[in-house]
């Protein structure tokens, strides 16, 4: 067993408890070490499997109407009978490299899912528990009435369950969550082949090395992702896993770049430019050539603006014609009076 790091009051707690499992209450230290998870453990990444509601190895096999909210997917396998009367919320891919691809990212999940550490150890039934975040071993699990899944007000928090080889819930079985916690980030690492049956109500995404069998009104809010073998339904309805994580993250993103650019951007251009243009040029412009060209126009309007430079020069010789013409005729006046 792979005990995880503990902080100094829940070692305290673990150590107390050691002496009632030493008594062989079995049941007692499953409540308490089920809440061992002490580091937050990352998401497991579905890739583009997470695209799908049903993806199989060799076939999906359909019976009544069974509703899928995403995807389904086989491959190698390209057949999925019973579809209609089944519907499918997304796309179907038969053996194609879209099926290819997502069955390459489904075993590349299910190893990481399979490989984490540390784990604490549960007995077979999971029935009547309450489970913190962390990453959890059975060897064959069963539930029988309900599962508790307690995230601690964190809707980021990450349950991995690990088992060796078989996953069977009794009829009318349920996993529930209390405290914020996540059906996208729970992930059911199944050996061989898994089975809800009938009206069990499950959460989580299942990842089985083998097959997925989901009785008669069995729901999932989750995944259904069978590497090898066939998924089998009747009735069913698989809804897409609601994901919490991601509430803080995109109220930041929009909130702060789409009010900065907007508002920035268009005040200062328009306000800037039509307001100098308009006003700056039209006022000197009328203003400075009418009013200069109207005071030379007092001038005689005989020459233009050039021959200005002129105009005391003619009356200068003007004047000195007509004060020789005075003398003159001053001077012819008096010889006749002489004569």
């Amino acid at each position: 067993m792979t005990t995880k790091l503990f902080s100094q009051p829940r070692r305290a707690a673990l150590s107390a408890l050691a002496a009632i499992a030493a008594s062989g209450t079995a049941v007692a230290v499953l409540l308490v070490s089920g809440t061992g998870a002490s580091a937050a453990e990352a998401p497991v990444g579905l890739g583009t499997a997470a695209n799908f509601s049903v993806l199989a190895g060799s076939t999906v096999t359909n019976t009544g109407p069974s509703f899928l909210a995403q995807s389904l997917g086989v491959s190698p396998g390209n057949t999925a009978p019973g579809f209609p009367p089944g519907i499918v919320g997304g796309e179907v891919h038969l053996g194609d490299a879209v099926a290819l691809q997502a069955k390459n990212d489904l075993t590349t999940a299910y190893n990481d899912a399979a490989g984490r550490t540390p784990f604490t150890n549960l007995p077979a039934e999971l029935g009547g528990t309450t489970l913190l975040p962390g990453v959890y071993r059975i060897g064959a699990a069963q539930l029988t009435g309900t599962l508790t899944l307690d995230s601690q007000g964190d809707p980021a928090a990450v349950f991995i369950f690990q088992i060796a080889s078989t996953l069977i819930t009794a009829p009318n079985s349920s996993v529930v969550f209390i405290n914020g916690s996540s059906p996208c980030n729970v992930y059911w690492q199944v050996g061989s082949s898994a089975t809800l049956d009938t009206g069990t109500r499950f959460m989580g995404n299942i990842l089985a090395q083998t097959s997925i069998t989901m009785n008669t009104g069995a729901t999932l809010q989750g995944r259904a992702l069978a590497q090898t073998g066939a998924v089998t339904l009747d009735t069913n309805t698989i809804n897409a896993p609601v994901c919490l994580q991601p509430t803080g993250t995109p109220t930041q993103t929009p909130t702060g770049q789409p009010t900065g650019t907007p508002t920035g951007t268009p005040t200062s251009t328009p306000t800037g430019q039509p307001t100098g243009t308009p006003t700056g040029q039209p006022t000197v412009t009328p203003t400075g050539q009418p009013t200069a060209r109207p005071t030379r126009s007092e001038l005689p309007v005989t020459g233009s603006s050039g021959d200005a430079a002129l105009l005391p020069v003619l009356t200068g010789i003007g004047s000195v014609a007509v004060a020789t013409g005075a003398a003159l005729l001053l001077l012819y006046r008096r010889r006749r009076s002489e004569s």
